[in-house]
């Protein structure tokens, strides 16, 4: 697997829609002003489809908007856990995935745990 992208979640992000610079998106095409969507596969096996556009952002330049919120509901994701978009290699099909971590502290140690 490889990855794609990966960000700490913040406010906007779970509240609004999921914000990622065009730059990191490499391996998709996004045309500006277009809007498409994005399949991505969960770790329990569920298909989503996260509707995308790419508009512009004076600091940071182009972005893609993910709108993820029924996502984000349903998984109960929360600011500050870490979203991870990897691509299956081709004997999965060549599919996207998405990962949430959150930090949590056992035993006096920070591990990242699988948002279920």
């Amino acid at each position: 697997m490889a990855t794609i992208f990966s960000k700490f979640l913040t406010e906007m992000d779970v509240t609004r829609s999921l914000v990622i610079p065009t730059n990191f998106m490499g391996l998709i095409d996004f045309e500006k002003g277009r809007v498409m969507d994005m399949h991505v596969h969960d770790d329990a096996g569920g298909l989503w489809m996260f509707r995308c556009s790419v508009q512009q952002n004076g600091i940071v330049g182009d972005v893609l908007c993910v709108d993820w919120i029924e996502f984000v509901q349903h998984r109960n994701v929360k600011v500050e856990d870490k979203v991870i978009f990897v691509m299956e290699d081709e004997a999965m099909g060549g599919r996207m995935k998405i990962e949430v971590k959150r930090k949590i502290r056992l035993f006096g140690q920070d591990i990242w745990a699988d948002v279920k």
